[in-house]
């Protein structure tokens, strides 16, 4: 219980941001929105809101969200809104997949864990060009495209066999946005041990990626240093080979 004397509300001299701002017209227009289907894959467009720090802080409420992304005639943007309340709710009903995996059977997976490629990883160094680009951003920035974050996330837990909670409480030490429900319970979908989460064996080709969603190389070419030097750490052909026995010895 609080002592009233000894915390005085008209003492103190902040101002409070409210929780039902508008959300703000720069990064949340009603173009963005009514465009994202087509435009929120491609990171060198730099079509998505970045509504999510200001949603992480509770600066913008969740509802007035909601209210302005159903207006359009798109919902893919709504349904994005309800992605992220359905992780909550995960969250909270099930606190233990914040250290474990939703569907236990994965528990068995034998990671690799490889602290020298992980550190790689980190660094932005692994040889593949959308991977490096995507961590650069992270590091640069605190902010990931949401279509990069899928990419280097299925690199570190399929091509590295790397546990996804390490990945988990990297992104958790880096992202402005961090939103924790959020954060695992995409971890988990990548490395398919989430609720609803995508099947193990699908596993992202961080060439084909790139070709598909940055065929020009723009994205790229923006985040990686003067001289990089593409040497892959893996093979991408071995690492999915392994990755699926991996899974399928663990699962099946």
């Amino acid at each position: 219980m609080v002592n009233s004397d000894f915390f005085n509300h008209d003492d103190i001299k902040l101002k409070f941001s409210k929780s039902t701002l508008n959300p703000p017209n720069l990064c949340f227009t009603d173009e963005i929105i009514n465009e994202y289907n087509e435009t929120r894959n491609f990171p060198y467009l730099d079509k998505t809101s970045k509504i999510g720090v200001f949603l992480r802080f509770g600066n913008i409420s969740i509802r007035k969200a909601v209210k302005k992304s159903d207006k359009a005639i798109d919902k893919t943007y709504l349904k994005e809104l309800i992605w992220r309340e359905f992780f909550m709710q995960i969250l909270w009903h099930y606190p233990k997949t914040t250290k474990t995996s939703f569907k236990e059977k994965y528990e068995r997976v034998k990671w690799r864990n490889n602290m020298e490629e992980f550190k790689l990883w980190c660094e932005g160094k692994t040889g593949y060009p959308i991977v490096d680009a995507g961590m650069n951003e992270l590091n640069s920035t605190g902010f990931m495209h949401n279509r990069v974050r899928m990419v280097v996330a299925s690199f570190l837990c399929k091509h590295l066999l790397i546990d996804w909670r390490l990945g988990e409480k990297y992104f958790s030490d880096m992202l402005f946005d961090y939103e924790q429900s959020s954060n695992v319970g995409n971890w988990q979908w990548v490395a398919g041990c989430g609720v609803d989460a995508s099947p193990y064996f699908r596993i992202f080709n961080p060439y084909e990626q790139q070709k598909k969603f940055d065929k020009f190389g723009t994205y790229v070419k923006k985040w990686l240093p003067n001289g990089y030097k593409e040497q892959p750490i893996v093979d991408h052909k071995f690492a999915r080979q392994r990755c699926l026995e991996t899974y399928k010895e663990a699962v099946n």
